[in-house]
C-alpha cells in the first residue's frame, strides 16, 4: 500500500520543499499505519516525502543510493540536504519537523536513548517475523525472480 504521488512546488520548480524523506516498507502493515499517522500529521504541508521501498518503481539513486536491501534492514531517511539518518534517529526527526518533537525527546538523554536504541535493535531484526513476513533472503530472492521475469531486474 504507497501513498500517491501529489505534485508539490518540488516537481514544479526541482527545488524541494520537504525536510525529510522517509524510506519505509509499503508491505508492512506496522509501518504503513504509521506513516499514514504522519501523513494526516504533516496534513499536506509536504514536509515529509514519504517514499515506499517495495514500489517496483523504487530508484536507490533517488535516494542517497540506499538500495532495497538495506533500507528493508533498517529504516532511512535522506534530509534535504542529503544527509542520511537511520534508525531510531528517523523517528526523532520525522516527530520533530512535524512539531511533535516531544514525542522522541526523551531518547536524546544518554540512558533513555541507548534503551530505546536497543529495543529498536531488536524491533528492526524481527519486524519481518513478527509482521507474519518471510526472511529478508526470501523476499530478496523473490523479489529478484519477481521483476527479472518481467525483464526489468531490479536489486
Amino acid at each position: 500500500m504507497s501513498l500517491p504521488e501529489v505534485q508539490t512546488k518540488e516537481s514544479r520548480n526541482n527545488s524541494p520543499t520537504w525536510k525529510i524523506k522517509l524510506l519505509y516498507d509499503g508491505e508492512c502493515p506496522l509501518c504503513v499505519k504509521e506513516v499514514n499517522l504522519l501523513s494526516k500529521k504533516d496534513a499536506g504541508r509536504g514536509l515529509v516525502k514519504f517514499v515506499d521501498i517495495a514500489n517496483p518503481n523504487y530508484n536507490a539513486a533517488d535516494n542517497a543510493n540506499i538500495d532495497y536491501e538495506t533500507a528493508m534492514g533498517r529504516i532511512h531517511a535522506v534530509m534535504a540536504d542529503g544527509s542520511i539518518v537511520k534508525n531510531v534517529e528517523v523517528f526523532r526527526r520525522v516527530y520533530e519537523i512535524l512539531g511533535m518533537g516531544w514525542i522522541y525527546a526523551p531518547t536524546k538523554l544518554p540512558v533513555i536513548g541507548f534503551i530505546v536504541d536497543r529495543i529498536y535493535d531488536l524491533w528492526a531484526s524481527l519486524r519481518l517475523f513478527l509482521t507474519g513476513r518471510p526472511s529478508l533472503k526470501t523476499i530478496m530472492s523473490d523479489r529478484a525472480q519477481k521483476f527479472c521475469d518481467d525483464g526489468t531486474c531490479v536489486k
